[in-house]
């Protein structure tokens, strides 16, 4: 039996992930379009068009996670036990793409600046692309036994369906952070970033597509959506948000580009959402095994407690950031160091 602070949590956890997808996203999708720029100076410019806001940004996962073992501490056990190896190469990749960053603003020579240049890359583009293949995994649900751990493999993971979601992923982050990279830089760079978008935007498209249909004919997932026709809307939002990205950059219309990019991801987040729910992590092989918000969810009194603590600490974290978007609004210049 589910209860009114299950579902609030339900819907807090999505929120926080979609608040990271959508600004730390930006941040992994400039670092995959690093790979593309050949001079130094475009190179330069995009590493300090995330220089504000890069660690900032991370925050929200933080907020997710901990928010996840607060209120699901028995899917915090299953997801963090079960996908162990690819959730600990999104922390390596992450800490490289950190490193590389500090490392590459002090770097004194050639060699050194190609290599703390590839390791950002390589940091952006690995979580982008397992952060879609585990999604892909959680939507169409895991192995479990009774006790609701993970009984497959890493190689179970790397499935046909969760590698499409995965990509798509990828092309969602590529085409997030070129509008991003375009309207943060001007001249030169500006431009190519507008025609990197465009490129991206075309693959996201094709792929979000493919992903809805290969979706659509999986009965366990859409469940919520046959007793519900009006689930529908959401990924219909989401395709008109995708449309609206490219529409927007072919005008040049760069700022309602990435709006609609966020928009985008929200409707993403919401669709998954509803397919999901009341479900968190969905048992392919049993239905009844599946971990939902009634069966893994803390204590009354602690949800209670948390969600008064979120309700402080939220606000202050959501402030924060529009702040740093407020100062270091506009475009940005070529920086030697922070």
């Amino acid at each position: 039996m589910t209860d009114g602070l299950q579902i609030a949590w339900f819907w807090l956890v999505g929120v926080l992930l979609t608040g990271y997808v959508i600004l730390d996203g930006f941040d992994l999708g400039v670092g995959f379009w690093y790979l593309f720029a050949r001079k130094e100076s475009d190179r330069r410019a995009l590493l300090t068009s995330i220089l504000p806001y890069w660690d900032g940004n991370e925050v929200w996962l933080l907020t997710g996670g901990g928010a996840v073992f607060a209120a699901f501490p028995a899917v915090y056990a299953t997801i963090f036990s079960g996908l162990y190896l690819a959730l600990m190469l999104v922390l390596f990749a992450l800490i490289l793409r950190a490193v590389s960053i500090e490392f590459r603003l002090k770097a004194e020579s050639a060699g050194e600046r190609r290599l703390w240049d590839a390791g950002f890359a390589i940091g952006s583009i690995l979580p982008a692309l397992l952060f879609g293949v585990a999604a892909g995994n959680i939507l169409s649900g895991l192995p479990l036994d009774a006790s609701g751990n993970h009984v497959g493999t890493f190689l179970t993971l790397l499935n046909p369906y969760s590698m499409l979601v995965g990509v798509t992923g990828l092309a969602l982050f590529a085409t997030h952070g070129a509008l991003f990279a375009a309207l943060k830089t001007d001249g030169e760079i500006a431009t190519r970033a507008r025609g990197w978008a465009q490129r991206a935007w075309v693959v996201y498209l094709a792929l979000f597509v493919a992903s809805a249909v290969a979706t659509a004919v999986q009965p366990a997932i859409i469940a919520n959506y046959k007793a519900s026709p009006a689930l529908w809307t959401l990924p219909a939002l989401a395709l008109i948000c995708i449309l609206a990205v490219g529409y927007c950059n072919h005008r040049r219309l760069v700022l309602k580009g990435f709006i609609a990019s966020s928009l985008g991801i929200v409707a993403i987040f919401a669709a998954l959402g509803g397919a999901l729910f009341p479900r968190l992590v969905p048992a392919s092989n049993d239905p009844a095994l599946s971990l939902t918000i009634s069966n893994s969810s803390s204590s009354p009194l602690t949800l209670k407690t948390m969600l008064i603590l979120a309700a402080v600490g939220v606000p202050i974290v959501l402030a924060y950031t529009v702040w740093v978007h407020m100062i270091f609004r506009g475009k940005t210049s070529i920086v030697e160091s922070y």
